[in-house]
Parts: structure tokens; C-alpha cells; sequence
């Protein structure tokens, strides 16, 4: 792995170097952008965590807090053991055993008939930690301290009978720790994408040069679910040749207020991170909107969906949990329980 100081210590040089002749070549407007990075802002890209464990964030966690955290944050799509298969791959099942812990090397790799799981197969406890710290959960990403990741990441490997109940996971002793990973010896550099200069895996001399390539466009999002990532337009520099597609429903200058000034259905149920789970028919995740809106149709059921969409759930539609959504402001949550309730409306009426 690398890490992002040394990189954007590199870019802040680079432009402190470029000369009147290089900004000259440069678009009508732009050769004054850019300024020396802060020391804040490199902090604040620099959480990569490497395999020898430089740029991890002290602090510790035991077993029973990293319960008690997955339970409130991680269960709904993991599953209360890691085990659960319904949203995303388990992260552990019984197929580690001692001998794996001794040799490095989990045998029930070999077998295909074997589903895989992440303590199965990661090599390195700096992955796990810095895929936790940097993304989960999943809708409020970046909001673990180091203390609550220690935490997880101790209940997680106590869940595949890698440590005791008993264990305080620290920067101290996560070296300790990474000699007891199953799979630790499975990473391997014997392969061409290693290097450059190593040999390719795949070879093939079909196509050299002027390929034709068929470019047929055979699907596409669907409207609704257009601005699912926010307004691609406003994500690339005006004078970039390669401009981004307008995503958002209408022209808008702060995107950021968009659940406040902007009512439309799709823009609220996506800025508010609804649409990541569910769309407007059909089941995704969870079910459609338009089963939604049939079922709940009616004032009086305006206060139930309101807990729901705040608090979370299941069992209502099937097992799959729905996970809770505290962020979300509460004139936000109304409006979109308008909606909900409102089957002949096709906008939400400002409240």
C-alpha cells in the first residue's frame, strides 16, 4: 500500500514548480489553482494503514464493546454473528480451523464448493482496519473512532476463533494478532501483476492495433436513478474534455441543500440515501416505493413510517433488516412520509 501524504506532498510541489511557461498551456482562467496543502487536509487523507501496520491510529477496543458497537451498527446488513448471506457475503463462517491458524493457510480455499468469507481470505489485519475505519458503516462512513474499529475488529476475529472473549485489541499488540491469521500466507508477489516488468498472466495478440471496438450502448440507469451519486455535472472541472452527465432533476447551485429546496420524490429518496436499497418498482433490497406508498396509503400510517425510516426495522417485508437512518433531518423525513402516504400526489407539498 502507499501512503496519501507522500503523494499529496508530491502534487503540492509539483505545483510550486510549475513555471509561467507550463501555466501558459494551461486553459484560460485556471493557472493560479492550487495552493499548498494544510497539514489538517493531509491528515485527512492520510488514513491508509499498511501492511506492517505504519499509519495506524493508537487506541483499543475489547470484545464485549465491539459487540455491543455491531450490534447497534453492523448487524442489520451482517448479521448478529457476521454469518448473514442476505445482503452482503459473510464475513464468518465454521470453515477456519487450527491447522489453518498454524499453517497460514485456510485449506478450504482449495475445495469450490466452499462458499468464501473475509476472515477466509484476507491476509492482512491492516485490511480489515482500514476498510472499517475508512468505510463502514456503510451509511455513515468515517463516523468509527479508532477505539470503536479496535473494538469490532476484536469481536469480528473473536467470532472465527482466531482470540479469546478476553482480548484488548490495541495498536500494541495487532502485530501480535496478524501472526494468528488463517490466510496470513496466502498473499503472494510470484505474479505478473506485481511488477511491471513482470511477465502478464494473460496473453492474447487478437487485436494489436486500430481494433474495432463495439461501443452499443445496451442499458441504462433509469431515470429515477440518475442522481443516485448527486449531479455527475457538477463533479468535473468545467473545462475538463471529458464533462460529466447532468444527473440532478433540476439546475441547482448548492446541491448540498437539495433535501430542503429541491421536494422532487427522486431527489429527496436520493440524496437521503433510500434509493441505495430501494426503487421506485420492484424489489431491490427492499421493497419497491410503489408497494410502499399502496400499503401505507393514508395519513394515519404517517407517524409509523416516520419511527421506521429514523429507527429501522424488519420482519415487516421479509426478513432483510432495513437499517436506521438517525442522520436524516426531520423536516427531510416528512416530506418524504408525505409521499409515501400521498399515492395520487407525485410531489411533496412543502410543509
Amino acid at each position: 500500500m502507499f501512503s496519501w501524504a507522500s503523494i499529496l506532498l508530491g502534487i503540492s510541489a509539483v505545483f510550486a514548480a510549475v513555471s509561467g511557461a507550463l501555466a501558459s498551456e494551461l486553459p484560460s482562467g485556471v493557472g493560479e489553482i492550487g495552493r499548498p496543502v494544510t497539514e489538517k487536509e493531509l491528515n485527512a487523507w492520510d488514513i491508509d494503514v499498511r501492511p506492517d501496520f505504519l499509519g495506524l491510529a493508537p487506541g483499543s477496543g475489547d470484545v464485549w464493546q465491539g459487540e455491543q458497537i455491531w450490534l447497534e451498527k453492523c448487524a442489520a446488513c451482517h448479521g448478529d454473528f457476521g454469518d448473514s448471506n442476505e445482503v452482503f457475503a459473510p464475513i464468518v463462517l465454521g470453515n477456519i480451523t487450527e491447522e489453518d491458524i498454524e499453517s497460514g493457510r485456510v485449506a478450504a480455499l482449495q475445495d469450490s464448493a466452499v462458499a468464501r468469507t473475509t476472515l477466509m481470505k484476507v491476509a492482512t489485519l491492516s485490511t480489515l482496519w482500514d476498510y472499517i475505519y475508512r468505510a463502514m458503516p456503510w451509511n455513515a462512513p468515517k463516523s468509527l473512532t479508532p477505539d470503536e474499529v479496535y473494538a469490532l475488529l476484536a469481536y469480528i476475529l473473536n467470532l472465527g476463533y482466531i482470540v479469546d472473549d478476553d482480548l484488548v485489541l490495541s495498536d500494541v499488540n495487532i502485530g501480535d494478532i496478524q501472526l494468528r491469521m488463517p490466510n496470513r500466507n496466502g498473499m503472494t508477489q510470484e505474479h505478473g501483476l506485481w511488477s511491471v516488468t513482470g511477465e502478464p498472466d494473460v496473453n492474447g495478440d487478437t487485436c494489436d492495433t486500430a481494433c474495432e471496438v463495439d461501443v452499443a450502448v445496451t442499458s441504462s440507469l433509469p431515470e429515477y436513478a440518475l442522481n443516485a451519486h448527486g449531479n455527475l455535472a457538477e463533479q468535473v472541472r468545467d473545462w475538463s474534455p471529458y464533462p460529466g452527465l447532468w444527473t440532478s432533476p433540476e439546475p441547482m447551485s448548492d446541491i448540498s441543500v437539495v433535501a430542503v429546496t429541491d421536494t422532487s420524490p427522486e431527489t429527496l429518496l436520493s440524496q437521503s440515501g433510500c434509493t441505495a436499497c430501494h426503487q421506485m418498482a420492484g424489489q431491490l433490497v427492499g421493497p419497491g416505493f410503489d408497494a410502499i406508498r399502496a400499503r401505507y396509503a393514508g395519513e394515519e400510517n404517517a407517524a409509523y413510517l416516520s419511527q421506521k425510516i429514523v429507527n429501522g426495522g424488519a420482519g415487516v417485508w421479509g426478513a432483510m433488516p432495513m437499517p436506521p437512518m438517525p442522520g436524516l433531518n426531520s423536516g427531510t423525513v416528512e416530506r418524504i412520509v408525505v409521499w409515501l402516504t400521498t399515492v395520487s400526489d407525485q410531489t411533496v407539498e412543502e410543509s
